[in-house]
């Protein structure tokens, strides 16, 4: 803290304003935030055309609308695999699923196994998918690994995105996305490659529920964990002292 602010301060007693500090509300620079602190699904879809070298390749995300119905409730589309983002990029889910996460709780980070052609390194492989040819989505093996497209149903959903492909540089993803049961310009779908981790958080008031499409059918073996001690929810320790006698 600067002399003149800790003279604003100078009704403190001294030890206090050796730990005092303020909080910067001002908004720095969207590609730092989005790698940091983290940034609302809006700002992110709307900042992608700037936020190219900081974006991980492969990563979508797409805006949703969500009807409101007066007295009633909502209504809200996933998506039409016919147009839009799915369409673009040639991806048509075989398998689909929901989850809930209580409040306050999290998952992740989850990876799914990249397919690595016979005869191609992992780094000249994704030179090739993501760098040398990013729009060549005809080329993308999509029934040899699992992609996921997410959409977010009820709650508020923090989910932190890392590319640890190899030769890819590690980049990180930080956003905030509504549900639908919150309608607004943050309910967003993200698609996440294999070799993307990816861990969830439910900060909300609400439970979260997902429902997401995968590029193949589900196999426990070809998804890994990274840091996921979070899912475990141990026992206190003197439980931990007591069980093993």
């Amino acid at each position: 803290m600067t002399t003149d602010n800790k003279d604003l301060w100078r009704g403190l007693r001294p030890e206090a304003l050796r730990s005092l500090e303020t909080r910067d509300y001002s908004v720095g620079d969207l590609a730092v935030r989005l790698g940091t602190v983290g940034v609302n699904a809006s700002e992110a879809v709307a900042g992608r055309s700037d936020l190219e070298s900081v974006w991980i390749p492969g990563v979508e995300m797409f805006s949703r609308r969500v009807f409101q119905q007066k007295g009633r409730g909502y209504f809200s589309e996933l998506t039409r695999t016919s147009e839009g983002v799915l369409q673009r990029i040639g991806l048509n889910p075989r398998q689909w699923a929901s989850a809930l996460m209580h409040r306050d709780s999290a998952k992740g980070f989850h990876i799914h196994i990249p397919h690595i052609p016979d005869g191609e390194t992992p780094e000249k492989w994704f030179t090739k998918l993501f760098v040398d040819e990013p729009t060549n989505y005809a080329a993308r093996p999509y029934n040899e690994e699992q992609w996921d497209v997410m959409f977010f149903l009820t709650g508020i959903c923090e989910m932190l995105l890392v590319d640890e492909r190899a030769g890819m540089p590690r980049r990180i993803i930080r956003i905030t996305i509504m549900g639908d049961s919150r309608p607004g310009p943050d309910n967003v779908a993200v698609v996440i490659p294999p070799g993307v981790a990816h861990a969830l958080r439910s900060i909300g008031n609400e439970d979260l529920v997902m429902v997401y499409g995968t590029s193949t059918v589900f196999n426990p073996a070809a998804e890994g964990r990274i840091e996921s001690g979070v899912e475990k929810a141990p026992l206190p320790q003197d439980w931990e002292r007591y069980l093993r006698g």
